[in-house]
């Protein structure tokens, strides 16, 4: 999988891409367990994608409910046993 992250916010945190194999849009943010970081991506729609980059708030809320593992069904990725948390 090659992730592209085309827009970035760096104060929340949080990225907004696409999966260059798949086509699939995603919104994605850093996760750390005891040994390493790593990103978990979540997949969007592409009017979500597009909302996400005009309204941060919308992309706050969906962003907030990923971290707190509400919409793992949405995972790109899924994560092994030692799932980090968000930083």
């Amino acid at each position: 999988m090659k992730f592209t992250d085309m827009y970035f916010n760096r104060e929340e945190r949080f990225s907004l891409g696409v999966e260059e194999t798949s086509g699939k849009f995603y919104v994605s943010f850093p996760v750390k367990n005891d040994m390493i970081e790593y990103e978990e991506y979540y997949e969007i729609d592409h009017a979500q994608f597009d909302l996400f980059q005009r309204n941060l708030s919308a992309a706050l809320a969906f962003v907030t409910r990923c971290r707190r593992r509400e919409l793992d069904e949405l995972l790109i990725q899924k994560p092994g046993s030692r799932r980090g948390t968000a930083i």
